[in-house]
């Protein structure tokens, strides 16, 4: 895009037009935001009572806390424990998981109303109105502080019964955390011009961070690793909700998202829009990108590789957890219930391996989502229709990103099997083929999301919202005791519960077929429309 060579506004005016943008973004987002911050709220609020379940007296909530002290696979995959009250068992549980979905949240609110209107080139139009030159920045940050302030909001609320200043710190360091990776997006978005590298880019700094903090609670079982501390995840556990507070750390909190947020502003006021300070290499481009198929691998490479290596990590700690498992559940009851209800009724370590696997596979989902939205990324950005205008049919177009996206989700469950059958070291086999046994339902998904985008292409990013509910379903589903009918919404509910279970070859064929059914059907609907219609 030919660079905006616009002078600078004067400094009164730097924000000009900051609140017409932002209820454009919040209109934008009527859905998104609102589904973002309900599925976290739910599966934070949805702990307490569980918890009281499962840990119902003194003795149980010593036995857990002992037991994670002492656990380092443990302490690595969810935190330490500091107190036994249902609010710091709450926030122990959920703390990690869900301060990574307000950052996930708050980072792609930031880059959908910076880098993508930029590469779009809406925001050209929109500057060469009465805008200031931060004024989208802004917009975009408050749409993230609307997002953030909401969760904390309900957070507290729902958690206010559990202790009120617990409650209040817990809300406030979850949107915290989410602000801390807002501003950090909005610096990236300034330096790089694709908004798939930015989120690239957030999503790898997001993955280290839980790196950092599952190595530095694995080495400490107080929170005081140096390389917790380097983490804004760890942040949030050090805050200690529901257990003593430091109140202090909400201060860390400010001056990183100060910090953060002054290099961006003063970034966005030094570049032309549409321009970056570290442009796209020029090409020509190396290797072969005569085929469909080569240009959907070359968009989507990165995403494999860093969606791979993940799993294979997130594979090697769940092995290393299996082993303990028995300790760790000890004779609770109520514990090994929700593992069985999960991973089918088997020994409680096959149950936890299914169990396991089959979350790998819901997460896998999201994976398959994310690539099977590229074919709409690239329509809407208007990168399709040149592309189509050559000698590429529509569906050999679309069946390139359809093999990354299928063959990437292969291939993330296996290397999750592998990471496994590495932590555990025992029944390499069996736990290979409860991975790839999650492959039937992730292709449904897949399915579902070719149908979206080619009979409604407007509502192809409510296939977000159904990985999600899917996630909900198989994550806190059995924790709660759901229905077996809001269980089976899940098509994960309907695989066979391996290595424990014997393999049921019927329902994984009927997935299969409902997966190429959905599909086809999706593919068709996208070779009769018009292109970005």
């Amino acid at each position: 895009m030919t660079a905006l060579a616009v002078p600078a506004p004067a400094r009164s005016g730097q924000l000009t037009g900051t609140a017409t943008l932002l209820r454009f973004a919040l209109r934008r987002d009527r859905l998104l935001i609102p589904a973002w911050v309900a599925v976290n709220t739910l599966m934070i609020l949805s702990m307490p009572s569980t918890l009281d379940q499962l840990y119902g007296t003194a003795t149980a909530r010593t036995d857990l806390r002992h037991q994670v002290a002492v656990n380092a696979s443990f302490r690595s995959l969810i935190g330490p424990l500091f107190d036994t009250s249902t609010g710091a068992l709450t926030a122990w549980r959920v703390g990690v998981y869900a301060g990574a979905v307000a950052a996930v949240t708050s980072l792609v609110v930031v880059v959908r109303h910076t880098r993508d209107e930029e590469e779009s080139g809406r925001q050209e139009l929109i500057a060469s109105g009465a805008v200031g030159r931060r004024a989208a920045l802004t917009a975009a940050l408050l749409a993230a502080v609307v997002a953030d302030a909401a969760l904390a909001l309900l957070v507290t609320a729902g958690l206010a019964a559990q202790g009120a200043v617990g409650a209040l710190a817990f809300g406030v360091g979850l949107g915290a955390v989410g602000l801390v990776f807002a501003t950090m997006a909005a610096i990236v978005a300034q330096l790089t011009e694709s908004a798939r590298v930015v989120r690239g880019l957030t999503a790898a700094v997001l993955g280290a961070a839980f790196v950092l903090r599952a190595a530095g609670d694995s080495a400490r079982a107080d929170g005081s690793s140096v390389l917790t501390w380097l983490s804004p995840l760890g942040w949030l556990e050090n805050l200690r909700p529901f257990a003593h507070e430091r109140w202090w750390m909400l201060g860390v909190f400010a001056a990183a998202i100060a910090l953060q947020a002054f290099l961006a502003y003063e970034l966005a006021g030094r570049r032309d829009v549409g321009m970056s300070f570290l442009p796209t290499r020029p090409g020509p481009a190396t290797g072969r990108l005569g085929t469909a198929g080569a240009l959907a691998w070359r968009l989507q490479r990165g995403g494999v590789l860093g969606w791979s290596l993940g799993f294979f990590v997130a594979g090697v700690v769940y092995g290393g957890l299996t082993g303990g498992v028995a300790g760790l559940v000890g004779d609770n009851a109520g514990a090994r219930a929700i593992f069985r209800r999960m991973g089918g009724r088997s020994g409680l370590t096959d149950a936890f391996l299914a169990s396991m696997t089959g979350m790998l596979g819901m997460v896998a989902a999201l994976y398959v989502v994310a690539s099977v939205l590229r074919l709409h990324g690239e329509e809407t950005s208007g990168r399709a229709e040149p592309l189509l205008a050559a000698p590429v049919g529509r569906l050999r177009w679309a069946a390139g990103h359809l093999t990354i996206a299928c063959a990437g989700s292969a291939l993330l469950m296996l290397l999750a099997g592998l990471g496994i059958a590495v932590g555990y070291g025992h029944r390499p086999l069996a736990v290979l083929a409860a991975c790839l046994v999650q492959l039937p339902a992730i292709w449904v998904v897949a399915g579902l999301t070719v149908l979206l985008h080619g009979l409604l292409p407007r509502l192809a990013p409510a296939a977000w919202a159904v990985a999600v509910a899917v996630l909900l379903i198989g994550w806190v589903g059995p924790a709660l005791n759901a229905p077996r009918a809001v269980l089976d919404l899940s098509p994960f509910a309907h695989l066979p519960k391996l290595p424990g279970a014997p393999m049921d070859w019927p329902p994984v064929l009927t997935l299969l077929a409902l997966a190429t059914l959905l599909t086809a059907a999706g593919l068709a609907g996208m070779r009769r429309r018009d292109v970005g219609v």
